[in-house]
């Protein structure tokens, strides 16, 4: 084999730069080669995590080392004893050499990975974190088994560090691939210049290098879902805290920016509150309809007993949004006012519980501006029984039979607007019969249905007791 065909062979297909082999004191400008992905040259692709980890920033990194998995077997090694007295004593080289490598390394991330940018990084982590994962790659070379305890610790670490900074993953392995091929390269470089006739040797170790190489990006990558998952997880626990603090009305005002972007709605976005209450949990979040109209957006918060929901209106009124929801049988929905950001979401949910007092026990929908006069008496309960005494007493204490038959008579007679005739036709009788019963009302209470204090106070009466009674 001729030297240029086996120094051509050596260089590994993910290894691109070859004139940093060359000059190992200028970074290679190359581009990147793909792999199977179209890489922006702007700003760097988000991780999905990208969000939770802006909001979440770690206090400390103890916790990336939980969970690293059994080291597999090592695999056994092909080269024979002389490509591997090669194989050393280059690697002992590039240990004294470990600091021009490193600075190699950086400056090609930081060249060729908009992620690995100088910004994206504290003062000198970036070069720290390149440093020791190359020192554990070099001397890994020269003793696996008692180095590769302290090299998998070091990529698991860095995988989960670089989730939790919102590293982009495809990014954070083309890093270790990229690291390879520096330390690749030097051994070419240093066997090369060292003892030229031994470097077609390196051949023979090339399979135990680039092995460690995949073996680390795997471990990279398996850290880095991993922590991917606790941040989502810690992301959603701080929306959920943050929306119930909102729908409390215990959020601070500086948190609310905070939570806006942890439930990804518009800070004044116009918006109300749903409450759905009885039935099965998965019944309760079929009221909507699917898909929901444009603009409209719903952000769930489950409870025991009731679950709760924001909803932008996305220029609608509540009104419309009621009469899009559909209640199963058994469920009762309660659909607050509108509100002008989610400052006021506190609000909207105290109007949601009182339309939601208002809504049948067999189920339904409520819509809290259509019930303003059953939300009065939910609203202040004290003052509803002290009417109920004050309008309806002396009808309560008949006998069940005489009480039902009043009671009935005064409703359907102001269902029909004061009409005796339409109110006949309800109850099946003649209006004679019912000016008959509404007489008895005014004798047994002493009060006039002409009088309209009296009126107004008998309707909220009727409403107080009709909820108290849960009908």
């Amino acid at each position: 084999m001729s030297r240029h065909n086996w120094r051509t062979a050596m260089h590994h297909p993910d290894a691109p730069f070859r004139s940093a082999a060359a000059s190992p004191s200028a970074p290679a400008r190359r581009p990147a080669p793909q792999t199977g992905r179209d890489r922006p040259s702007g700003r760097p692709r988000q991780a999905p995590a990208r969000a939770a980890a802006a909001l979440l920033p770690p206090a400390d990194h103890t916790h990336l080392l939980s969970g690293l998995p059994e080291a597999p077997p090592l695999p056994r090694s092909r080269a024979d004893s002389e490509a591997v007295a090669v194989l050393h004593r280059s690697a002992r080289i590039l240990v004294d050499r470990l600091p021009q490598l490193t600075d190699r390394l950086v400056a090609m991330l930081q060249e060729l990975e908009p992620a690995y940018r100088p910004e994206a990084f504290g003062p000198g982590d970036l070069r720290k974190e390149v440093n020791e994962s190359l020192d554990n790659n070099i001397r890994s070379l020269l003793d696996p088994k008692a180095c590769r305890d302290r090299a998998r610790r070091c990529s698991w670490r860095i995988g989960g560090l670089r989730a939790e900074h919102g590293t982009p993953l495809d990014a954070v392995l083309h890093a270790f691939r990229l690291g390879g091929s520096v330390v690749w390269q030097g051994l070419v470089e240093t066997t090369t210049r060292q003892s030229p006739q031994d470097a077609h040797l390196l051949l023979h170790v090339a399979a135990d290098v680039w092995n460690f190489v995949d073996e680390h990006c795997t471990l990279v990558a398996d850290a880095y879902r991993r922590a991917e998952r606790r941040l989502v997880r810690r992301h959603e626990e701080q929306a959920r805290a943050l929306l119930e603090a909102l729908l409390d009305g215990t959020a601070r005002f500086a948190d609310i920016a905070t939570a806006a972007a942890a439930l990804g709605l518009p800070e004044q976005a116009r918006c109300t509150v749903v409450l759905v209450s009885g039935g099965r949990p998965s019944d309760r979040r079929e009221v909507f309809p699917r898909p929901l109209p444009e603009g409209v957006r719903v952000v769930w918060c489950t409870g025991e007993d009731a679950d709760r929901a924001v909803v932008v209106l996305g220029g609608r009124e509540p009104r419309g949004l009621a009469s899009a929801i559909t209640a199963p049988e058994g469920v009762r929905v309660g659909v607050g006012s509108a509100v002008p950001g989610l400052a006021s979401l506190g609000t909207a949910r105290e109007h949601a519980e009182t339309a939601l007092l208002t809504c049948p026990a067999s189920g339904g929908v409520a819509l809290l501006e259509e019930h303003l006069p059953q939300a009065l008496v939910t609203s202040a309960p004290e003052l509803a029984d002290a009417l109920v005494e004050r309008a309806l007493r002396p009808v309560l204490d008949l006998e069940p039979g005489d009480r039902e038959v009043i009671l009935s008579t005064l409703e359907a007679w102001l269902a029909a607007d004061g009409s005796a005739l339409r109110a006949g036709s309800r109850l099946f009788c003649h209006r004679n019969t019912v000016l008959n019963r509404l007489r008895r009302y005014e004798q047994l209470t002493g009060r006039s249905l002409g009088r309209p204090q009296d009126l107004v106070e008998l309707v909220l009466a009727l409403e107080a007791h009709r909820l108290r009674r849960g009908l």
